[in-house]
């Protein structure tokens, strides 16, 4: 470590070297802005969802609405009658 000087550099260009900025950090009209470093994206590819979960989770979804109505319906024809 010899070396007075950072490695890590900011992702924005120095305001003091970037020609066309005026007092302040702004640019002139018609000017265009210096570029910033881009951090967003995918690096990879990304791998696709299984389709079995939701098709499991509509499944469950249907069954328990069904036994829902049925225990409604039975309450309402007086089947169940120890609930």
């Amino acid at each position: 470590m010899g070396t007075t000087e950072s490695r890590d550099t900011p992702p924005d260009p120095d305001p003091a070297r970037t020609p066309g900025l005026e007092p302040g950090g702004g640019v002139a009209p018609g000017d265009t802005p210096p570029d910033s470093g881009q951090t967003s994206g995918l690096s990879h590819p990304q791998p696709m969802p299984s389709r079995r979960a939701p098709v499991i989770t509509l499944a469950a979804v249907i069954v328990v609405t069904l036994l829902v109505v049925a225990f409604v319906i039975a309450q309402l024809m007086g089947w169940l009658t120890s609930f």
